[in-house]
């Protein structure tokens, strides 16, 4: 009768070891997720060609400092926003979306834009290796989108950056809807862990029967949409 006991008790126990690891492995996952990195996609074309349409990268949390979940309470970080990084922040007018930009000054720094040039503290600054302009045009500042060719010179508040996109005639970013508040600004965008270039050919998902017809597009097409030299790049 014990010995009955004794392998029932064993049973258990081998059946309560991958349970244990699964909550320990999910418990692991959501604690890296919300203080130390996470993922993102990027969905446009404003930080071309720095970051393209289909690149997956790693945002680190710990730079900046993590928010503890449902409040706004900021752990330290160990560092903050620098001139030139590459910055995932929240929408100031639409908390819940997630938008990635090039910090271009910080608090207390002057920002102008004189003919598409941008100055910081009346100093000329060099555009980053990988940016762009797509648009012949200067638009004068009194026009409409004005601000996108000539904005300023105005001051950045205090614990707020002016963030902006490489892709300088293409970028919805601080000269159109103002400047970013330090406590929206959630990581420091490190590394693409992987990169899946659009394919206007692909099927889209419209359902449970069309996901047969995706995968297999997807499968046949894998070698070819992944940006393979894209993997591992660091984000300057």
């Amino acid at each position: 009768m014990g010995q009955r006991k004794t392998s029932r008790k064993n049973i258990l126990s081998g059946q309560s070891g991958p349970i244990r690891f699964l909550l320990i492995l999910i418990l692991a996952t959501a604690f890296l997720r919300v203080f130390v990195v996470q993922a993102y996609q990027i969905p446009s074309a404003s930080m071309e060609d720095a970051l393209l349409v289909g690149d997956f990268l790693i945002g680190n949390k710990l730079a900046y400092g993590p928010c503890l979940p449902f409040s706004d309470i900021r752990l330290p970080g160990y560092q903050n926003p620098g001139n030139d990084e590459v910055v995932v922040f929240r929408f100031p007018h639409d908390k819940d979306r997630e938008f990635i930009k090039r910090c271009s000054a910080l608090p207390g720094q002057t920002v102008e834009i004189r003919d598409k040039v941008l100055y910081v503290d009346g100093n000329r600054t060099i555009d980053p290796e990988r940016s762009k302009y797509v648009d012949p045009r200067v638009l004068p500042k009194e026009s409409e989108n004005g601000v996108r060719d000539n904005y300023g010179p105005i001051t950045v508040p205090p614990d707020h950056y002016f963030l902006v996109g490489d892709n300088r005639d293409n970028s919805d970013d601080s000269r159109f809807w103002g400047f970013v508040p330090s406590d929206l600004i959630v990581a420091k965008a490190s590394r693409i862990y992987f990169s899946w270039a659009p394919d206007p050919d692909a099927p889209t998902y419209k359902g449970l029967s069309s996901l047969p017809g995706v995968l297999l597009y997807n499968l046949v097409h894998f070698i070819d949409r992944v940006r393979w030299n894209r993997i591992g790049k660091s984000i300057n």
